[in-house]
């Protein structure tokens, strides 16, 4: 970033400060100056004299000064802020009279040094103080929010935590579906904040903490927002980020600063979203273990070994990154129980879309068990955007209920993204498309525990897809056999099988079949122990199993030549397993592929009847 460019703005602010500070100086000082000469004509001057209510007068040249005996000088005296001449002063200009102070002195007026009202120094100065400072604050704060907020440090050891009092989360245990298990860990907790003396009274205490554990989108933050709104507590809710300041001894500050808040306003709840942020392993490198993180950690650890959990105060955290967290975290008397919040069943799916289906104008009869099939690994946030999706796509299509349709087509869009309507495909493109579709889709039906077909399309989606195949199981599984990941590498390499079986050539179509393939042959050998040569020998670790399950191997070289030998033959395996599948049933192929090419879109009853008839009863040009 160029220097310059951070230096102007400040320049400016500081000009704009001068040219302030000059404004007061000329105007605003001399105009509290401005009223204290009054100035008259001549024969006013005259009268007064002449009256003898002219108590002292100075005579110069060109002008005439005077005070008024009528002007009570003591009633103003030690009253005002200006100098101690506190009466008027009055002026007119000098004729030419010799007899003029012979006069006055006649007229009872004294002779002496007639001061106008000045402001004085010190008060003059005082403002000019106050201005400048005002200025200097704002120049200052305009300065430190262009360096990066450095103007925080002013808050030096305040916690940023927003604090929910009596339940105003608005979130109950009903709010929550698809996660029984982990509400039941935590209703007792609730118990404890409503009813402390039951357990006091046999000696037992209320874990200190608990840790929400799981994927992004599965409702940790929603699960802790749910146990304030049931127990009717304030709840304290703070993100670990927040703690981490550029500062150092800040983050300490500001632990100590909610638990204190956390205490006085006990029983109560404080809640650290994503605690992995400063939880992490301590390795001792980060300037002799001094930095900021680790004492921003041992703040926390201290604190929550100091405060009593007899008063009610229950620290819930959640990440998703647990094998990151120092081990003196988890111990028992801080984070003693660990609470798994998993991506959702079967049945929970279903719960979660009616949850999110009952603020949306729904049509009778919706069947939320075909969605919730067709979404197996999805999270409760991806559910409720795919109901939203549904609702926004209901409005396009200028329905004023949500139908089955609708909940499908958002399905699709959030596995394969938008329809790329005006994506333009060549004929023979399109039917290499199809062929490749139809491929997938027929060596799934023609093998055993393979899930049945859904729907088959040849139009783009905004993913990069230019078709998919879409297979849903009738049921929920948890465990995959052998054969059944034989059968879907061999359904990931139909696409390709189909395309040269009728081409007698292959295109790019099949990089992601191609890659999913191989993940999965390579993890049968290395994880999951289903090849001969290496048994149950785990050649393989999975870190961050909550954020994609990185993974990388543990063995030698030699060993991970034999793997990717393994992994070869295995793909190549299935893969002539596909050829021979769709050469026996090649009529099938070409008749559902000329019926796809037409059509763009079949279902999973169209595909399934047509590959039932023993004749083609299409009508389509099978040789074209």
């Amino acid at each position: 970033m160029d220097v310059n460019n951070q230096r102007k703005p400040l320049l400016y602010y500081w000009l704009i400060a001068l040219l302030i500070m000059g404004v007061i100086n000329m105007f605003f000082l001399p105009f509290m100056t401005k009223n204290t000469i009054e100035q008259v004509n001549y024969d006013v001057f005259l009268t007064q004299m002449q009256n003898k209510n002219i108590s002292q007068a100075e005579v110069n040249e060109d002008v005439i000064y005077f005070y008024l005996k009528d002007e009570d000088k003591s009633d103003k005296a030690g009253t005002t802020i200006f100098s101690e001449n506190t009466q008027k002063v009055y002026s007119t200009v000098r004729m030419d009279d010799p007899q003029l102070v012979e006069r006055l002195y006649n007229a009872g007026a004294s002779f002496g040094e007639v001061k106008p009202k000045e402001v004085s120094p010190w008060f003059s100065t005082l403002i000019m103080f106050v201005v400048f400072f005002l200025l200097w604050q704002f120049v200052m704060k305009k300065a430190m929010s262009k360096m990066g907020g450095i103007g925080n440090a002013m808050a030096f050891g305040k916690s940023n935590a927003k604090v929910y009092v009596k339940a105003q989360t608005g979130k109950t245990f009903k709010d929550v579906a698809g996660q029984d298990e982990a509400k039941d860990a935590l209703r007792e907790i609730v118990d404890f904040l409503h009813n402390p003396q039951k357990y006091t009274e046999i000696g037992a205490s209320m874990p200190k903490g608990a840790l929400l554990v799981g994927p992004p989108g599965t409702g940790k933050t929603l699960l802790a927002q749910a146990v304030a709104g049931e127990a009717e507590v304030p709840f304290f809710s703070i993100s670990g980020s927040e703690f981490v300041e550029m500062f150092v001894g800040m983050g300490a500050a500001k632990v100590r600063d909610l638990f204190k808040q956390a205490n006085e306003k006990a029983p109560c709840i404080v809640f650290i979203d994503e605690i992995d942020t400063i939880g992490k392993k301590r390795d001792g490198n980060g300037m002799g273990g001094n930095d900021e993180r680790e004492q921003t950690l041992n703040q926390l650890l201290t604190e929550m070994d100091g405060f009593d959990g007899r008063k009610g105060v229950v620290i819930l955290a959640a990440t998703n990154r647990p094998e990151t967290l120092d081990k003196a975290l988890l111990r028992p008397g801080r984070f003693d129980r660990r609470i798994p919040v998993e991506l959702p069943d079967l049945k929970g799916r279903e719960a979660i879309l009616k949850v999110h289906a009952e603020n949306v104008k729904m049509e009778g009869g919706i069947d939320f068990g075909t969605i919730a099939r067709a979404t197996s690994g999805a999270s409760g946030a991806e559910l409720a955007n795919i109901i939203n999706e549904a609702a926004l796509r209901a409005v396009r299509m200028g329905h004023n209920r949500v139908k089955q349709e609708d909940l499908m087509e958002s399905v699709e869009v959030i596995l394969a993204g938008y329809q790329r309507k005006g994506a333009v495909i060549s004929p023979e493109e399109k039917k290499i498309i199809a062929y490749h579709e139809v491929g997938h889709a027929l060596v799934a039906a023609k093998q055993k525990n393979s899930a049945p077909v859904q729907k088959i399309t040849i139009i783009p989606r905004t993913s990069g897809a230019l078709g998919y195949t879409l297979q849903v199981d009738e049921g929920e599984k948890s465990l995959m056999s052998k054969e059944e990941l034989f059968n879907k590498i061999a359904t990931f390499t139909g696409g390709r099988v189909a395309e040269e079986l009728k081409f007698g050539s292959i295109t790019t179509g099949a990089s992601n079949d191609i890659e999913q393939a191989t993940r999965l042959a390579r993890g049968m050998i290395t994880r999951y122990g289903m090849s001969e040569e290496f048994d149950m020998v785990a050649l393989e670790t999975v870190t961050n199993q909550y954020l994609g399950g990185d993974a990388s191997l543990a063995c030698s070289a030699e060993t991970q030549t034999k793997i990717d030998a393994l992994v070869v033959a295995l793909v190549k395996r299935e893969h002539e397993k596909a050829v021979k599948l769709l050469t026996d049933h090649r009529a099938k192929l070409d008749e559902l592929s000329q019926y796809l090419y037409e059509k763009e879109t079949i279902t999973g009853e169209e595909f399934m009847k047509i590959l039932n008839l023993e004749k083609a009863q299409t009508g389509y040009n099978l040789s074209s």
